[in-house]
C-alpha cells in the first residue's frame, strides 16, 4: 500500500501502450514495422537509452492529429487515476513531432484537452511541461519556445531531455534564460547517464527548479551537499534505470544512500508503457527491494508534494491526504 502520490517525471509518449499504437496505426493508416503486438513486445529489452530512444521515436509515428495525443493522454490519466495519482506534471516532447509534420499546436492542444477535465473526470490536477530535446540544435529549442510564448500555450514550464551523453545543459542557456524571462518554471534532465557534471550545469547555469533523474550526483560529494543545502529535488525513476541498465538491478539502485545523505527524492515512472511499470509499480517494487517503512514512503511523497508547481492551497491539500494516510496505516 503506498500514500496518495504525486508523479513529476511522466512523458506522455512513454505511455503509449503496445495496443494503443496498433489502435492509432489503424486510425491513421500507418504501415507498422511490426509483425504483431507479440513481436512488437519483444522489441522492449534494451540496452542502454539510445536502445530505448529509436524504438520511441519510431512507434510515435502513429500518432498525427490533435485527437491522437488527447486520447493517449486520457488514457495516462485514466491509469494515474487507478494508481492513486492525485496530481501529475505530463512532459511532451513537441520536437519529435513537428519534425515529422504534426503541427505544433495539434501536439500541445491535444494534450492540454485532456489535461484540462484531469480533474472533473479522473479526480487528479494536473500540468504541461513542454521538454526540448538535447540531441537536437538549441536554435531550434529557442524558436520553437518563442513560438509556444507567442501562442499562450498552457504550459507551466520547460526541461531538457532525450540522448544525454555529449549534450550538456550548458548548450541550452539561452533557451532557458528565454523561459526564465518569461516566468515558466524550468527542470532539465541531468545525470541519469551524464556526468555530476551535467547536474552542476542544470542546477547553476541554467537554474532549474528540478533534476529529472540526478541518480550519478553521487558520484560527487560537493554536489550531493549543495543539492541538500538547496533543497533541489531529484525525480527518480527506479524501474526505467533497471530497464536502461544504468543500474544492473533494482537492489544496486542508489536510492537508499540518496535517502540517507538527505536528498530530497521523489519518485516517478518516466515512461512506463516501455519500462515495465507505472508510478505504483514504482512504489511497490521499491518498497519491496528495500523494505521501506510507511514513514519513508510517505517522506517520498511529500517530497514531490513540496517540489511540484502548485499554489499553496493545492499543495496544503495534498499534504493532508498524506497525512490521512499515515494515521491510517499507523
Amino acid at each position: 500500500m503506498h500514500p496518495p502520490l504525486v508523479e513529476l517525471h511522466l512523458h506522455i509518449e512513454g505511455t503509449l501502450e503496445p495496443e494503443l499504437i496498433f489502435d492509432l496505426a489503424a486510425r491513421n493508416k500507418v504501415t507498422l514495422p511490426y509483425a504483431d503486438l507479440a513481436d512488437l513486445k519483444s522489441r522492449y529489452a534494451f540496452t542502454d537509452l539510445q536502445s530505448f530512444l529509436n524504438l520511441y521515436y519510431a512507434n510515435m509515428a502513429v500518432l498525427l492529429t490533435e485527437q491522437d495525443f488527447t486520447d493517449l493522454t486520457r488514457a495516462y490519466l485514466r491509469r494515474a487515476s487507478a494508481a492513486g495519482v492525485r496530481h501529475a506534471e505530463i512532459f511532451v516532447d513537441p520536437q519529435a513531432h513537428t519534425v515529422r509534420g504534426v503541427p505544433l499546436a495539434a501536439c500541445i492542444n491535444g494534450v492540454a484537452a485532456a489535461l484540462r477535465t484531469s480533474e472533473s473526470d479522473f479526480g487528479l490536477s494536473s500540468a504541461l511541461i513542454v521538454t526540448f530535446l538535447r540531441d537536437r540544435p538549441a536554435a531550434e529549442a529557442f524558436d520553437m519556445l518563442t513560438e509556444l510564448v507567442a501562442m499562450n500555450a498552457p504550459i507551466v514550464g520547460i526541461g531538457l531531455d532525450s540522448a544525454e551523453v555529449g549534450h550538456p545543459p550548458v548548450d541550452f542557456i539561452e533557451v532557458f534564460d528565454l523561459a526564465h524571462a518569461h516566468g515558466l518554471k524550468c527542470v532539465a534532465h541531468a545525470g541519469e547517464e551524464g556526468p555530476p557534471e551535467y547536474v552542476w550545469q542544470a542546477v547553476q547555469l541554467l537554474e532549474v527548479s528540478r533534476v529529472d533523474h540526478g541518480i550519478r550526483s553521487l558520484e560527487d560529494p560537493l554536489l550531493v551537499d549543495y543539492l541538500v543545502q538547496h533543497n533541489i529535488p531529484l525525480t527518480v525513476c527506479p524501474l526505467s534505470n533497471v530497464r536502461l541498465r544504468v543500474v544492473d538491478t533494482l537492489a544496486d539502485h542508489p536510492l537508499p544512500a540518496m535517502l540517507e545523505r538527505g536528498l530530497t527524492v521523489t519518485i516517478n515512472s518516466d515512461d512506463p508503457a516501455y519500462f515495465g511499470g507505472y508510478i505504483d509499480d514504482n512504489f511497490t517494487a521499491i518498497t519491496d527491494a528495500f523494505a521501506l517503512s510507511a514513514d519513508q514512503l510517505a517522506t517520498l511523497a511529500t517530497n514531490a508534494i513540496h517540489a511540484a508547481f502548485i499554489t499553496d492551497a493545492r499543495r496544503a491539500e495534498l499534504l493532508a491526504e498524506v497525512a490521512a494516510w499515515c494515521a491510517a496505516t499507523d
